[in-house]
């Protein structure tokens, strides 16, 4: 039985904490504000948990509630964390998703990976995983969601196992979960997947002129002009297709990417040769007015109102690999930067730092990066111009 009683918890007024027993106490404070406390101890740890002014909650209150609270410790869960359990909500798998891809997806300068990231996972992990509490999903839930997919489409699976960890890692951080994603041990659970180069599938740059050749027998239509200007420029896909005609200078001599649709975060600026000019006068009779992209595509009429004309409007990266596929071509878009790297080497005398820089690649030694102040512009001038030439051979 309490040490206290309802009368005295009523009259008691001198600031100090009077005990009631079993660690619940009446707190008065200096400026005579009068609360519960309840000391516990869970798992060595001390706590003290607030249970209530005294005006609001009674002695017989406080003595119920603390009863619960004990309970609560001798289990050894601390109090305070199942009381923070309790009033989170805890979202779904398919909520978490999107949460984590609306803050994420900021930050990502690849627009193929920031529509793809939502797909693969409502297509491959939403069926088996969408519907669970984030808290609920644990390894053998993941590892029968990869199992279907492990080996028939290794890259794809690898995407989803890593975008699944972020959703849970994620929700590790925000509260959502006693633990982070368990990847580690899914290796041991799934079979091993046979090893690629790692390389894009690229056309022998032998075969390219013939291949400009068969392009150009095609049907004028913008997709192909865009693939035609890729390869005279060996710039990436990403960078053709948002492509915009205020990137152009005033002769239409050289095309300047902007910092933030580069790979590398940095300016890129590219000579373009005669080829690649003529290219660029074909296209404007696909010019529109509501947009400023060069090789503008259908358009998205799922796209918000808000979202501008040159988001909503900037072709398909699958257009251009359909139109490859067409050729019957077994090869990637990608691929063609490889195709006039491999001509670089093998058919002229260009030094590997100028090829490097037409790829606009970055230097992998920092000190020699830190030094160079040129990007070879007047050289790389010379050298789309060679290879310009030598895709427009066969013609």
């Amino acid at each position: 039985m309490g040490k206290l009683t309802a009368i005295q918890v009523k009259n008691l007024t001198e600031p100090g904490k009077y005990a009631d027993g079993d660690g619940l106490m009446l707190q008065i404070g200096k400026t005579g504000g009068r609360s519960w406390i309840l000391r516990i101890q869970t798992n060595g740890k001390r706590q003290d948990i607030g249970l209530g002014k005294a005006e609001l909650v009674s002695l017989r209150e406080a003595r119920e509630k603390a009863m619960e609270l004990r309970k609560v410790a001798r289990s050894g869960v601390s109090p305070l964390e199942e009381k923070r359990r309790v009033t989170v909500v805890i979202p779904t798998f398919r909520e978490a998703s999107r949460l984590v891809h609306a803050e994420q997806c900021k930050a990502w300068k690849n627009g193929k990976h920031t529509d793809q990231w939502l797909t693969t996972l409502e297509k491959y992990a939403w069926p088996k995983l969408g519907d669970l509490k984030v808290d609920a999903i644990d390894g053998p839930l993941i590892r029968d969601v990869l199992a279907e997919i492990w080996l028939d489409i290794p890259e794809t699976a690898r995407r989803v196992k890593q975008r699944i960890g972020a959703v849970l890692d994620w929700s590790y951080v925000k509260g959502y979960r006693a633990t982070e994603a368990p990847m580690r041990s899914l290796a041991r659970g799934l079979p091993r997947q046979p090893k690629k180069d790692g390389h894009f599938e690229a056309l022998p740059y032998e075969q390219v002129p013939m291949f400009v050749l068969s392009l150009r027998e095609r049907k004028l239509s913008i997709s192909r002009l865009a693939l035609e200007l890729l390869l005279f420029t060996a710039a990436r896909s990403g960078e053709v297709r948002g492509a915009r005609w205020s990137e152009l200078n005033a002769d239409r001599s050289v095309w300047i990417i902007p910092a933030e649709r580069m790979k590398a975060g940095k300016a890129h600026s590219i000579p373009l040769s005669t080829a690649a000019q003529a290219v660029l006068r074909e296209a404007e009779s696909f010019r529109v007015d509501y947009c400023d992209l060069i090789f503008p595509g259908q358009g998205r009429r799922s796209v918000e109102r808000t979202v501008d004309s040159n988001t909503r409007f900037l072709m398909s990266d699958m257009t251009l690999l359909q139109l490859v596929r067409g050729m019957d071509l077994n090869v990637t878009v990608h691929g063609f930067r490889s195709s006039f790297r491999d001509w670089c080497a093998d058919q002229t005398d260009y030094p590997r730092e100028v090829a490097e820089a037409a790829l606009a690649h970055t230097l992998e030694n920092k000190v020699e990066a830190a030094y160079r102040r040129t990007d070879f512009f007047e050289k790389r001038r010379a050298l789309m111009d060679d290879w310009a030439s030598y895709c427009d051979s066969a013609a």
